[in-house]
């Protein structure tokens, strides 16, 4: 199972989305070494995580793969295959997240992981006084007829650089 999920999520591409600008800037992330899984992004709204591997293998240098965080978890975001969701800012995807992550074992190879977002209606959530967008059922319940389109997510991922051995 975890190989059809592994399949379904990793998309080596040579060109990501050169000019979209990401909703979340960061730095570039520590070196991972060869074989250690490491949590490349966590999606709380969808109530997954996204773990990566180098494998040492030139042939496929990355695994990447989405867990799900919790079972109990009631997620509020879906997480979609990228092969069928075809995320692009003209299909009013936004590109949400750019993590990079450098092989510590292999100079100049790296991970680049797009995480996409597909809001609901175009307008986000009303925050709470805690700042969080959140939830009730009370409140889904009563409004369940009118409910707006849940929102979305899903990740790409590119190797750039060349695969040592």
């Amino acid at each position: 199972m975890r190989a059809a999920v592994l399949s379904s999520f990793l998309v080596l591409a040579t060109g990501l989305a050169a000019a979209a600008t990401p909703e979340i800037k960061r730095p570039v992330g520590a070196p991972q070494a060869n074989g250690v899984t490491h949590l490349a992004r966590a999606i709380p709204e969808a109530c997954a995580w996204l773990e990566g591997t180098f494998t040492g293998d030139a042939a496929s240098p990355y695994k990447f793969v989405p867990v799900r965080s919790s079972p109990t978890c009631q997620a509020r975001a879906r997480l979609l295959n990228p092969e069928k969701a075809k995320p692009s800012e003209s299909t009013g995807w936004k590109l949400n997240d750019v993590v990079r992550i450098p092989s510590k074992d292999c100079p100049g190879l790296q991970a680049v992981v797009e995480i996409w977002r597909l809001p609901s209606d175009g307008k986000s959530m009303q925050l709470d006084a805690q700042g969080r967008a959140r939830l009730y059922l009370q409140d889904a319940k009563a409004n369940a007829a009118k409910a707006a389109p849940t929102p979305a997510y899903t990740a790409k991922v590119a190797i750039e650089g060349k695969a040592c051995g």
